[in-house]
């Protein structure tokens, strides 16, 4: 059938949609959700079908912006459509959904078919959810990964040695990425670290280090800056490393479920061309890890599937009962992180952490003390002049300090109503403040604490500062604080958490910024 093109100006978040008059659709026995061939000027591409009997008149076709840039479309054009089976993968989708184990083949049809558009959301969650409820074992974990990296780019470094370092995230003011690749940068190692903006959390990895330098960079372009300092900090969005991760985690994170959590790291490192890495498992209260057990058994099967893939593996069980260091939110912790690498009043939580990280990747590499080598490139002055070699090179002002970085103005300070120690800090609270002050998008909104657990507190002292570049949004922060209990004071460890007087929807957030 031949229909004129309608241009609708409208993403379709990576997925090629058409949109079809319902008579149209009917007579080519195509209905919602199903498949057309959509061919013109010698291309051609599979797209999915909504229908509407109003939006598109008979004789026409909406298209979504991915098609029409795949194809070159204008307005008036005529088009050839088609209607076309399912792929194949979804047979493998439903085999998923009775607990068949599948094979690499079948794997990479699905992974391929979700990069290139072929399958809907529903398919692809009902993918996930099968992983999900079944579990995938360690030879399907390979399998996606290989798959992943297949259908994307790699960086292609003439380098013997790649190291990398990777944390599974869940704890708020984790600036730690920001110290360690200038650290091991300065130690002549190799470190190209491509980073996620947040999803659930205040501030991911790529957010925090673009209050610092631009982060959209090309996969050529990460090679130059990588080339001229030996590493790089960039959003991995902006890169097509394993692009069916992005994917997935958009069907992931609305279910709170994260069954792809290996295959997902694992991909993007094999993808940089990594042979050596370090995964940081926060653990404890408030971790997406939250017994040491389950941390070990965790880190196990990160270094079986590492093994699998060429890529040495280790394994950081850190602390993750608090947020690492004072600040939360991107420009908070871009300043935080500045501050700690040119030795202005480092916090002690987030300095050893990073040297740790920094002190297993060096010892991987035989350099011996790896935790003291850390330290020295800290206390020396090399890792922050490596730092400010890397913002140089992509893009931002190497002389930056702290006070440049620019936090919001609308601020309101939480202050103590007894006296006593802190006795715990609710991670997950943190995150949702700031969030509602803004964070990410308002890169300056955030929480600067002013107390840590097992400070000491009086009455009428900070406890925490909420910050805000707009005031609806501090306002917002502070009516959720209302019903919450962020952070608790006394002299002792109370035995009653809280009391349960009616049946409640539980809450479980799974963190999938990775």
């Amino acid at each position: 059938m031949r229909l004129k093109a309608k241009p609708l100006g409208l993403d379709s978040g990576g997925r090629s949609v058409v949109v079809l008059n319902k008579d149209d659709a009917g007579e080519m026995g195509v209905l919602a959700l199903g498949r057309v061939r959509v061919g013109f000027g010698g291309r051609e591409l599979t797209a999915i079908v909504n229908t509407t009997t109003a939006l598109i008149g008979s004789g026409s076709i909406g298209v979504c912006e991915e098609v029409r840039r795949a194809l070159g479309i204008s307005e008036g054009d005529e088009l050839e459509v088609e209607p076309t089976p399912p792929p194949k993968s979804l047979h493998s989708i439903r085999s998923k959904l009775r607990g068949k184990k599948l094979a690499y083949g079948e794997l990479l049809d699905i992974v391929r078919d979700v990069v290139e558009g072929n399958l809907s959301d529903i398919e692809i969650a009902a993918f996930v959810t099968a992983l999900h409820a079944f579990g995938l074992d360690l030879d399907e974990a390979t399998g996606l990964s290989m798959a992943m990296v297949e259908t994307g780019n790699t960086l292609d470094l003439d380098r013997p040695l790649i190291v990398d370092k990777h944390s599974i995230g869940g704890v708020p003011g984790d600036k730690t990425t920001l110290l360690v690749v200038p650290i091991i940068a300065a130690c002549g190692l190799t470190i190209p670290k491509s980073s996620s903006r947040a999803i659930t959390s205040a501030a991911g990895t790529a957010d925090r280090a673009e209050a610092l330098m631009p982060v959209n960079l090309g996969i050529e372009e990460m090679k130059g800056v990588v080339e001229r300092t030996n590493g790089c900090i960039v959003w991995g969005g902006s890169l097509h490393l394993a692009p069916a991760d992005d994917i997935f985690i958009k069907v992931e994170h609305p279910l709170s479920i994260d069954p792809l959590l290996l295959p997902s790291i694992m991909s993007k490192k094999k993808a940089v061309g990594a042979n050596l890495l370090v995964v940081d498992i926060p653990c404890g209260r408030g971790a997406k890890v939250k017994t040491i057990g389950e941390a070990d058994l965790l880190a196990n099967d990160f270094m079986e599937l590492g093994g699998r893939l060429g890529i040495k593996v280790r394994c950081a069980v850190t602390y993750g009962e608090q947020p690492i260091g004072y600040a939360i939110g991107p420009s908070l912790e871009a300043r935080e992180a500045l501050g700690a690498l040119m030795g202005d009043r480092a916090p002690p939580d987030l300095i050893d952490k990073a040297t740790d990280i920094a002190g297993i990747l060096l010892e991987m590499v035989g350099k011996g003390d790896g935790k003291a080598l850390a330290l020295e490139a800290l206390r020396s002055g090399k890792a922050e002049g490596k730092l400010r070699e890397i913002i140089a090179a992509q893009g931002g002002d190497p002389g930056v300090r702290p006070e440049d970085i620019g936090v919001g103005d609308q601020r309101f300070t939480i202050r103590s109503e007894g006296s006593g120690y802190v006795l715990w800090i609710d991670n997950a609270s943190m995150a949702e403040l700031a969030r509602l002050a803004g964070c990410p998008r308002d890169k300056g909104a955030g929480i600067l604490l002013h107390r840590k657990i097992g400070d000491r507190v009086k009455p009428g002292e900070p406890l925490f500062t909420i910050c805000a570049e707009r005031a609806t949004k501090l306002q917002q922060a502070l009516e959720a604080l209302e019903d919450m209990r962020a952070v608790g004071v006394g002299e002792r460890m109370e035995m009653l958490i809280h009391e349960v007087r009616e049946r409640a929807l539980a809450k479980r957030a799974v963190p999938l910024d990775r």
